[in-house]
């Protein structure tokens, strides 16, 4: 009996041994895939959002002299509406008048000692001709020397009245295009420097509106077709307003976009640049463009069902991770991606790449 416990017990224990000194296997960590996706959203991501901006004109110009000088005319005032080409600021031209005319008279006698240069060229080539003995070569070289001489000094002078014309021409300073005086940096009768500010005017036919859309709904301001801008001055008017251009480059400190949207001058009242407001969208605006735009996803984002003929997208359900396929109604391609009218809602994120290799109930992480 004890010699069997014997053998049970030396048989048993290896066993026993290697059971203890095993170690337990860790659980298999979950797999999270790292998937593109952007989160969706229609045009009515906008309707009811305000944003605040200023006006500014569609053309600003600060004027300024090319030459020195002392004002002697100045027939514009704050607030004047002034044409393209109409004068608004004049130097004191009788010291470019002087200058224009001593370069003129040096030019003058310049082609005459050219005139008469080519007259003594042309009689000692003449007598060279007849008697070759007669003229010397050397001679015939500083004839050609003195008449190549004259012929110089006469395109230097010509460049010199040029110079002179533009010059006194530069003593007038005209609107470059139709607008209104805003600033005057200098009074009549000052003595002023080239290139210094004299004048500001702006046209303001039509007035631009700069706001700041956030980077999250920048990808739906091409879908809007039209908004009403009201400026703090005039709370009681909504002036309509088109989209004009869409900054491609965000703040690095706000992370927003600048828009900047373009309205003609109402009649009844004068928008100037500097005056603040907000963008409004209409109720009846907004519910036209909710019910007649969709909500845009990228091309990759949208797979067909090889056996249903159906088109779906994966839907990616932020809390826990997990994609899900959902059948999507798709509609007309646009410069954006594809739309999509039914199937989606404004705020759901989407998957945009890989589509193909995904499971149902997979879990992944969203890069943006």
């Amino acid at each position: 009996m004890n010699n069997n416990i014997r053998i049970l017990v030396f048989v048993i224990l290896p066993f026993l041994f290697q059971i203890g000194c095993a170690k337990e296997e860790p659980p298999k960590k979950e797999v999270v895939r790292p998937v593109k996706a952007i989160q969706v959203g229609g045009v009515e991501a906008l309707t009811g959002r305000t944003f605040p901006g200023k006006a500014k004109a569609t053309q600003e110009a600060n004027l300024s002299f090319r030459v020195n000088g002392t004002l002697n005319q100045f027939p514009v005032d704050l607030g004047d509406e002034v044409n393209k080409g109409q004068l608004m600021v004049r130097l004191d031209p009788r010291d470019y008048e002087v200058n224009l005319k001593n370069a003129r008279g040096q030019l003058e006698r310049a082609r005459a000692a050219l005139k008469l240069a080519q007259s003594d060229y042309d009689r000692v080539a003449r007598i060279r001709t007849k008697d070759p003995g007669a003229i010397s070569e050397a001679m015939i070289d500083a004839k050609k020397g003195e008449l190549d001489s004259s012929k110089a000094e006469v395109d230097s002078l010509t460049a010199s009245v040029a110079t002179a014309k533009d010059a006194l021409s530069y003593t007038y300073l005209k609107a470059p295009f139709t607008g209104t005086v805003v600033e005057k940096f200098v009074e009549n009768f000052e003595d002023v420097q080239a290139k210094q500010e004299i004048v500001r005017i702006v046209d303001t036919s039509k007035v631009e509106f700069v706001v700041n859309i956030p980077e999250n709904l920048i990808s739906y301001a091409p879908q809007v077709k039209k908004v009403f801008v009201r400026f703090d001055t005039f709370p009681d008017r909504e002036i309509p307003a088109l989209i004009k251009e869409i900054g491609k480059e965000a703040s690095k400190t706000t992370r927003t976009y600048p828009v900047t949207l373009i309205m003609d001058q109402p009649e009844d009242i004068k928008i100037l640049p500097g005056m603040a407001g907000k963008t409004i969208r209409s109720d009846r605006e907004a519910a036209a463009a909710v019910g007649s735009v969709g909500i845009t996803v990228p091309v990759s984002a949208v797979f067909e069902s090889d056996e249903e003929k159906q088109n779906y997208v994966w839907v990616i359900d932020e809390e826990s991770g997990q994609v899900s396929r959902r059948n999507v109604t798709a509609g007309r391609l646009s410069d954006n991606g594809i739309m999509i009218d039914k199937g989606l809602k404004s705020g759901e994120w989407v998957a945009i790449a890989g589509v193909h290799t995904l499971k149902e109930g997979q879990k992944v992480r969203i890069i943006q």
